[in-house]
């Protein structure tokens, strides 16, 4: 005896309906009546007298005028022949005709007598799916969508395609799909994913035991019916919302999975219980008196409110289970239990649709539970179509017969359909309130602009009163601007002059033995105080400068409260003023620079004298030593050069000169700002005195390779603190450094941008803006360079966002491969895992510590030959936490473990 088992939802004929065998539970004695129906819904003068049951049962849930006749139309579909048949009936002809043409079919008896039946729709073995839904199951789609019950329904012994014709999912052909799955495509395309709300149910009747397919365990679902509208529902049953196709797909992978099937000598796949899917679907659609205004309205100020209104409808999607005679299936045992209940529950429906075809005053509704569940979709409100499946071999005609017949008998009943709409209270409240806010808003709106336009007047008003002060003060920072040119021009001529003093001083090779030293040391010291006593000079000519301009400013005052002098004499000074206030300037510039290389002189000159000292050159010494300890007490001791500048100078003035016209001041400028970045203390001043910004726009602006050299080097200093690496990476400092690794070509270039792209690695909320500003990518293509000092930087970039990663995996913020991967790092990696180079080398191996911390990346680690590598580190890296780290992480991951058994790598 055949066990029952669980069914897969799939099929492994293609193109045809399933070949199944076919038989019926009881004899149905041939006759010649003949069906009078015409295809369409309308009655011909000759037939029967449709009706609409008035009984408790299979009658409509809310009365009568509001309702739509609609008879229940039946398709039949007939299989082709499957192996079995071809070889067992070779000599006989088909039991069946159809002549599609005339919606007729021809029954045949013997060899010269047969009975004729008319349908709606006839399918012939060849007709594709498509057809089949077209023709049967569309139309009910259709009124579904439109607010009206629908069913579709499949009956016919068993093997003769029932399945296959409504639940076949087409995975491997899309053109095999069954009705269930194309119903739910053309609903899905046809409701707003904002308004409208899709769910379905998937139930199996089996042994007169409602289960749900969606939920096995829940495996007795009562049946609820409302005492006042004689509704039928489930409300024990799983109802899941669909969000899309393949989610629909996929419930019904589930069901069919958990749905019963026996092999039995009729069919190898045969189901023992009735599949009954529910698609409920409800729509927001507006009352029809609403969508078309009236005359009347047109006086109206005020708009009436539309009225929304919920249409609730549902689509009934029923696979019966085939009738089987016991002695053509071979059930015995639990098998026959099964046949006996299939069986009894087909004769309560075949029973329901005979007392509705003959106006019955009574349907025996409550004989069965399938027939309960069907009360709605015969004699009720729904739209129904049931499809009768057949088969065309002789020796089953008298199931064949019984199944015609049934058909014939469903096509006298007729329902009344009706559209179940409520009231939508929800939504005219929430579209009131939104209404309401829009009001609002637009009220704040024109508060706004009212109370904007006020303080514009005001503001313009205050702008013409200040107009002329701001003319005069103009004019004055001219003048300013004019002398400190100037001056400016008058300490570039200095520098010029110290800087070819100090060039012949370096060809003359003070070294070479110990009078050349001390002649050397002693020309030092000369340029050191001839520098001191022109820049006194300077300061001098400064202080003179500044009482010239006072001098013009009082003249100019003078002259304006006198009114004496006219335009042009005020114009005059006006232009004077300016030349001396940019010759100011100028002179500012060039003493800034001058006291930046006079102290450079001195710590060179303090360092000469220490080597000259070690060197026993007591006379030097004490030559040198008068002169230095001068220098040294102008310069404030023991502070180094570019501190003693930065409180001498003023840090507002070194980063006025980024921005000066002249390209070696501005060169000379960019190196302070990045010596004084090294220092930690100096940082924060230098960020809120707006120096990183201030880089940043010469990175931006200027091709010059020395200056993107120094200023990459000095944005690596400051990203080396937290706070600023998040002000460098709002300020957009990250695209500007990607940028700058693509454009340079330059060792130091590219190593000052890898340094300070990898001291932004290091930081956990910079991850993200990285790679998609173009940070990694940057990082990995300044390999092109081959430089040992680059390639050191880019392995600590990569070791620093590796360990960034492992840290967000470890708690749960980040799921998926590394980035690294993803972007193609992990085969540099692997090559340069042991690197002649020692810092290269350590950086590359914390690297893949870290990649292999996370599980996800361990398949492509193996792929890519990363487990070599993490075995031998394991083994012999020199750093004990290193290796100690690669030998935890081995052992923690299981698919490591599985490979290297696998490999037979003893660890």
């Amino acid at each position: 005896m055949a066990s029952n088992t669980y069914r897969n939802g799939t099929s492994s004929h293609k193109g045809t309906i399933k070949p199944l065998a076919a038989s019926n539970s009881s004899n149905v004695k041939s006759s010649s009546i003949k069906s009078r129906f015409p295809p369409s819904s309308n009655h011909s003068p000759g037939s029967a007298p449709l009706r609409r049951s008035n009984s408790a049962s299979f009658t409509a849930a809310a009365g009568g005028s509001d309702g739509l006749p609609g008879r229940v139309r039946v398709a039949v579909r007939l299989r082709p022949r499957n192996a079995e048949e071809c070889v067992a009936d070779a000599d006989f002809a088909d039991c069946v005709e159809l002549q599609p043409e005339l919606k007729r079919l021809k029954l045949r008896k013997n060899n010269w007598e047969s009975e004729t039946y008319e349908f709606d729709e006839l399918l012939t073995e060849s007709a594709s799916q498509k057809r089949v839904y077209e023709v049967v199951a569309k139309p009910v789609v259709e009124s579904v969508l439109d607010g009206y019950n629908g069913t579709v329904m499949a009956y016919g012994q068993t093997g003769t395609g029932k399945t296959f014709t409504l639940g076949r999912l087409g995975e491997e052909d899309t053109s095999a799909r069954g009705i269930m799955v194309r119903s739910l495509e053309e609903i899905l395309a046809n409701v707003s994913p904002e308004t409208d709300f899709v769910s379905v149910s998937y139930l199996q009747l089996y042994m007169e035991t409602i289960q749900d397919l969606l939920d096995p365990a829940n495996d007795n679902i009562s049946i609820v019916e409302d005492p006042k509208t004689g509704d039928v529902s489930l409300p024990g049953a799983t109802q899941i919302e669909i969000r899309d196709e393949q989610h629909f797909l996929e419930l019904l992978r589930i069901g069919e999975a958990h749905r019963i099937a026996a092999n039995t000598k009729l069919n190898t796949e045969s189901s023992r219980s009735h599949a009954i899917l529910m698609v409920h679907v409800k729509r927001s659609v507006l009352s029809a008196e609403d969508a078309i205004p009236s005359e009347t309205d047109k006086s109206s100020h005020f708009a009436k409110p539309p009225k929304p209104l919920v249409r609730k409808s549902k689509l009934v999607l029923v696979d019966l289970a085939g009738s089987e005679r016991v002695h053509k299936s071979g059930s015995e045992g639990h098998m026959l239990e099964e046949a006996k209940s299939i069986n009894l529950s087909l004769s309560a429906l075949g029973k329901c649709i005979n007392a509705l075809a003959e106006n019955s005053a009574h349907v025996p509704v409550r004989d069965s539970k399938l027939t309960r569940l069907l009360k709605d979709s015969f004699g009720g409100t729904a739209r129904t179509s049931l499809i009768v499946t057949i088969g065309p071999s002789p020796r089953h005609r008298g199931e064949t017969a019984s199944t015609i017949l049934f058909g014939q008998r469903a096509m006298k009943v007729e329902n009344m359909l009706r559209i179940k709409e409520e009231f939508d209270y929800k939504s005219l409240s929430r579209r009131l309130e939104i209404q309401l806010d829009k009001l609002i808003a637009e009220n704040e709106r024109q508060q706004k602009a009212f109370n904007d336009e006020v303080e514009r007047i005001n503001l313009e008003a205050q702008n013409r009163i200040s107009e002329v002060e701001r003319n005069f003060a103009n004019a004055l920072e001219k003048e300013r601007l004019k002398c400190q040119m100037e001056y400016m021009e008058s300490v570039k001529k200095l520098e010029e002059k110290m800087m070819e003093n100090q060039r012949k001083h370096r060809c003359d090779g003070f070294m070479n033995d110990k009078c050349n030293g001390e002649g050397a040391s002693f020309s030092v010291v000369d340029d050191v105080v001839e520098v001191k006593k022109l820049l006194e000079k300077e300061i001098h000519m400064r202080k003179e400068a500044e009482e010239e301009v006072n001098k013009l400013k009082s003249q100019l005052r003078q002259c304006t409260d006198s009114g004496e002098g006219g335009d042009s004499e005020i114009l005059n000074l006006q232009q004077a003023l300016a030349e001396e206030v940019r010759q100011k300037k100028k002179l500012e510039e060039e003493m800034i620079v001058l006291r930046s290389q006079m102290l450079q002189l001195t710590f060179e000159a303090d360092q000469m004298r220490r080597s000259l000292g070690r060197n026993g050159s007591t006379n030097a010494y004490n030559a040198l030593e008068s002169p230095m300890s001068q220098v040294r007490d102008s310069l404030n001791g023991h502070k180094t050069p570019v501190t003693t500048l930065f409180e001498q100078v003023g840090l507002h003035k070194i980063l006025a000169l980024l921005e000066s016209e002249d390209v070696n001041v501005r060169i000379h400028a960019v190196k302070v700002v990045a010596n004084l970045a090294a220092e930690e203390a100096n940082q924060e001043r230098i960020v809120e005195a707006g120096g990183l910004t201030s880089l940043l726009m010469l990175l931006r602006s200027y091709e010059d390779e020395t200056i993107r050299r120094v200023v990459a080097g000095a944005i690596a200093n400051l990203a080396m603190n937290e706070a600023n690496q998040e002000l460098i990476m709002i300020q957009g400092g990250i695209s500007l450094l990607s940028i700058t690794a693509f454009d340079a070509e330059d060792a130091q270039t590219l190593r000052m941008v890898a340094g300070a792209i990898a001291n932004l690695c290091g930081n956990d909320k910079l991850q993200a803006k990285l790679r998609s500003e173009g940070g990694i990518k940057a990082l990995l293509g300044m390999v092109r360079c081959g430089h040992p000092d680059v390639l050191s930087q880019v392995a600590r970039g990569i070791a620093n966002f590796a360990k960034c990663e492992s840290r967000a995996s470890a708690n749960g913020i980040r799921s998926g491969r590394s980035v690294l991967i993803y972007d193609g790092a992990l085969p540099w990696i692997v090559q340069n895992a042991n690197n002649d180079s020692a810092p290269i080398r350590r950086h590359i191996e914390l690297a893949l510590c870290h990649l292999a911390q996370h599980e996800v990346n361990a398949k492509d680690m193996i792929s890519g030959g990363a487990l070599w590598e993490l075995v031998r580190i394991s083994r012999d890296c020199s750093r004990e936490d290193i290796r100690s780290l690669a030998r935890r992480t081995l052992n923690l991951s299981p698919i490591f473990r599985a490979e290297m058994r696998r490999l037979r790598i003893e660890h």
